[in-house]
């Protein structure tokens, strides 16, 4: 009686695995669409606002974006390691959330260019808490059977983010302005903050104790320790809970798994590849074709669309036939897709001019790419998550008492964050010095190449069901 009077207003419903469910999707929502929102302004705010001279504009914009993923390298596995430690992951949402607002706030001002880089760094920071701890407490609210297809629904309105944020802010600064754009994301940030403030984590619930396991789990790993007992030595298979549960260990245990590495190459070269677009695409098109920022937020669109519809349907796949033959098959496709993006407006192939024949290849090539993104899209975190899941489930203490939710998804967000680093870094100097069409040529050759790896080292079906069928 005593613990039902002490709950608060709405406990069941704030609790419920739906309304968290909602609430991650909500954040992660927000932070895609103020990543994406901001592209197609940047010159505007830089030649415009901040007077600086449009042939530094690419330079200028190549540091803003690889900032965002260099603290995301930082900031993550130290976000990760105290998130996994503490059944409070609210706060570290609350806290993130406050530095993002701050950093809109900061960027939409643009009082001069330093502000415009704190705003960006505050952003960085605040995202990646948001991707860190929302995505563990995403993995937490799922079972295994069912990954593909919540982490596919949610990723339908994660993509949704990515798509109109670049299209709001390209189509509202031509229609209505500069501050009337920036009255969208801050409608959306009031509900992120009302939604995380509502939001009761489950660890915070009086029957998620840290000594508590889940009965389901307990019977798991007694099952298929019972089966590896008698094929590993005792001796080999103990050890692995201390030295697990500490910080270096996890990464070691992690890091030198084959099947991790190619994972979260995938999630580095996907990341550099959508950063890369981002970073060349505005000023790229506006060379060839003459487009302003509103044709441009339509390319994205173009770009992002097809995951929007067909995320979900993607996951519930992946979750029956395994990510491996549909990403490799993917990143095989994706190769002379690249290529052939470089194509037009390039004097080399007067077929494919800057005219309507042109501009016609270029639109239809970025629809093709942005189906084939539905095979990789993810792919890498998929396969992680698999083997970290199956990993706990052999030993549900091998990661500590909170699980590595928060770690695993610090090391994907660290590896995205290193490919929205590399991926500005390496594009826009390309792109300067040799052309477009050699840098979209450099990716696709780079893509043949994880095909393969992923091929080879990908599972086609999920880890736990190859440990299951073996009883």
């Amino acid at each position: 009686m005593k613990s039902a009077q002490a709950q608060p207003f709405g406990h069941q419903w704030r609790s419920s695995k739906s309304f968290i469910v909602f609430t991650v999707t909500l954040a992660l929502f927000a932070e895609t669409f103020l990543y994406g929102f901001l592209v197609p302004i940047l010159p505007h705010m830089l030649e415009v606002r901040l007077g600086i001279d449009p042939s530094e504009t690419q330079s200028y914009i190549t540091t803003l974006l690889t900032i965002h993923g260099f603290l995301s390298i930082v900031s993550a596995p130290i976000i990760g390691h105290f998130a996994d430690k503490t059944p409070h992951r609210k706060i570290p949402l609350m806290i993130g959330l406050g530095a993002c607002l701050i950093g809109t706030i900061l960027i939409a001002l643009t009082p001069n260019l330093f502000m415009l880089f704190v705003g960006r760094y505050l952003q960085a920071i605040g995202g990646s808490a948001t991707w860190v701890v929302g995505y563990a407490m995403l993995l937490d609210c799922t079972d295994t059977k069912n990954m593909g297809k919540r982490i596919g629904l949610s990723m339908s309105f994660i993509t949704a983010g990515i798509i109109s944020g670049p299209a709001v802010s390209g189509v509202l600064l031509g229609l209505v302005g500069y501050w009337a754009t920036w009255s969208v994301p801050m409608v959306i940030l009031v509900l992120d903050i009302i939604a995380r403030l509502l939001m009761i984590d489950s660890r915070e619930l009086p029957s998620k104790e840290p000594n508590e396991m889940p009965s389901n789990t307990n019977t798991e790993s007694n099952e298929t320790t019972a089966l590896l007992q008698n094929q590993t030595p005792k001796q080999d298979t103990e050890p692995l809970t201390p030295t697990a549960s500490s910080p270096l260990g996890f990464y070691r245990i992690m890091l030198t798994d084959g099947r991790v590495l190619v994972a979260l190459l995938n999630t580095i070269m996907f990341s550099a590849i959508t950063a890369g677009f981002n970073n060349t695409l505005p000023l790229h098109l506006r060379e060839v074709f003459g487009w302003g920022s509103m044709e441009t937020s339509l390319m994205f669109f173009c770009l992002q669309a097809p995951s929007f519809f067909f995320s979900t349907l993607n996951g519930m796949m992946r979750d029956r036939y395994g990510v491996r033959y549909p990403a490799a098959i993917g990143w095989a496709l994706l190769a002379p897709l690249l290529w052939l993006l470089g194509v037009p407006g390039d004097e080399r192939f007067p077929w494919a001019g800057s005219d309507v024949g042109g501009k016609n290849i270029f639109i239809g090539t970025m629809l093709a790419l942005g189906t084939v993104y539905i095979f990789i899209r993810g792919g890498g975190s998929f396969q992680f998550n698999m083997v970290a899941k199956n990993m706990q489930a052999q030993n549900p203490q091998i990661f500590g008492p909170y699980g590595g939710s928060s770690r695993v998804f610090a090391i994907i967000e660290m590896c995205f964050g290193a490919g929205m680093m590399v991926g500005p870094m390496f594009t826009g100097p390309i792109t300067e010095k040799a052309g477009y069409y050699y840098m979209t040529l450099t990716l696709a050759i780079i893509c043949l190449v994880l095909s393969g790896l992923t091929l080879k080292y990908f599972e086609d079906t999920q880890p736990k069901k190859r440990s299951s069928s073996l009883a």
